[in-house]
């Protein structure tokens, strides 16, 4: 079985010539480790292997390992799960980034509760670019003005747009969910010129990153490939 250290070579490499084949800037694209239900011990061996950026989804959870960590510097925390009101205090506190804000409310709430102390918070309109009812995220209709208003706000800085299509989709569709959401962005950037653009596309996973990249995104979220598959459902999630 490789290690967490070899796997994160692997994906390193595939990042790279994807990123190389689609005719773009060797090192334009970041890995976020997706590290939900993973322990502590698995993390520091990522950090070992020199991953700094680790993406969660279950706010307690990711806590827990926040303060486990807290030894490790540098260590660069994204929130990536959906967000309920009564949460945002805690990643507003906790996170540096956060990419699944999808309604103004909650964009809010993070702002007015992000410390004065810390800088804003890097965040990401997450978009339900295929209309999953499933799914998060923002209608692309409600895009452009979300945006906006978003970027009215003090405490926090919108970076860019996220996307979870649907993996199992054939591949012509899928590119074009990622092409949509890379055009989305630059609806976004053309409405505002006077603003600095947003420069993030946080899309991609283990099975599609290549795919992702070819579209111009920016940060791919890797768990499966970099830990192994998760607990099953109904398994407990190890915190250390």
């Amino acid at each position: 079985m490789s290690s967490i250290a070899d796997n994160i070579e692997s994906v390193t490499r595939s990042i790279q010539k994807a990123t190389i084949s689609a005719g773009r800037e060797a090192g334009s694209v970041t890995l976020l480790a997706v590290s939900k239900t993973r322990p502590a011990d698995d993390l520091r061996a990522a950090v070992a292997a020199g991953q700094r950026a680790f993406g969660e989804n279950y706010l307690q959870e990711a806590l827990d390992k926040i303060e486990q960590l807290a030894d490790l510097p540098g260590l660069e925390w994204h929130f990536i799960g959906p967000i309920q009101s009564n949460k945002t205090r805690a990643i507003a506190e906790h996170f540096h980034w956060v990419h699944s804000v999808d309604r103004l409310k909650v964009a809010r709430r993070l702002s007015e509760q992000r410390p004065a102390t810390l800088p804003p918070l890097q965040v990401c309109l997450q978009v339900n670019i295929d209309g999953e009812s499933s799914k998060s995220g923002c209608h692309p209709d409600q895009v452009v003005a979300l945006a906006e208003q978003i970027r009215e706000l003090p405490r926090l800085r919108l970076r860019g747009l996220m996307a979870i299509p649907d993996p199992d989709r054939p591949e012509p569709a899928l590119r074009q969910s990622f092409r949509r959401l890379a055009e989305l962005q630059q609806r976004i950037n053309a409405s505002t010129p006077q603003l600095p653009a947003l420069d993030t596309l946080s899309m991609g996973m283990s099975g599609d990153l290549e795919l992702a990249i070819a579209e111009g995104a920016t940060c791919v979220r890797v768990g499966t490939a970099l830990f192994g598959r998760r607990p099953p459902p109904g398994e407990p999630r190890p915190l250390a």
